[in-house]
């Protein structure tokens, strides 16, 4: 999908649900969906000052908290970095595929897996409030490049929407 498809259908998106998107949220998904891989959000606040002088880490971390409660965004726990979301109209239980060489992140949508680790926590007497999955290892590219230290020159991440509805 390209940023500006993201960018549009996230402007559809958060009219559908009343919610504003902001010029400042717009910058920071747009940055986020710009990046190769995830973005850290102090990088993000380096090159949202670019645009915004006034920006401070509350406006970026007051933006990441609106997109992803809108789910246009995921935050990637193992390195707290920031990913646009390509599909937000999705149940948003999700996993991510991140290459240790050159970050980038594919999400997938893998209903039975969630389904079966569900049933399983609530066999166990156990109420899930959040999931986390990243699998890490190399993409495809870098597999074929057969260097560990090749990386992809300066494309941005992509996603697959593999099973979703």
């Amino acid at each position: 999908m390209t940023d500006t498809a993201l960018l549009q259908q996230a402007e559809e998106h958060c009219a559908r649900r009343g919610v504003r998107f902001t010029p400042i949220r717009r910058r920071v998904l747009e940055l986020i969906a710009d990046a190769c891989g995830g973005l850290k959000a102090y990088d993000l606040l380096d090159r949202l000052a670019k645009d915004h002088a006034a920006a401070r880490p509350p406006t970026v971390y007051r933006a990441l908290e609106f997109l992803i409660e809108q789910g246009l965004v995921h935050r990637i726990e193992s390195s707290n970095a920031y990913v646009a979301c390509p599909c937000p109209e999705h149940a948003h239980r999700f996993q991510l595929l991140i290459c240790r060489q050159c970050g980038l992140v594919e999400e997938l949508h893998l209903d039975d897996i969630n389904e079966e680790l569900s049933a399983r926590a609530r066999s166990l007497g156990f109420k899930v409030q959040r999931q986390t999955i990243e699998l890490h290892g190399l993409c495809q590219q870098c597999q074929s490049r057969g260097d560990d230290s090749s990386a992809h020159n300066g494309t941005s991440s992509h996603s697959t929407d593999n099973g979703a509805p």
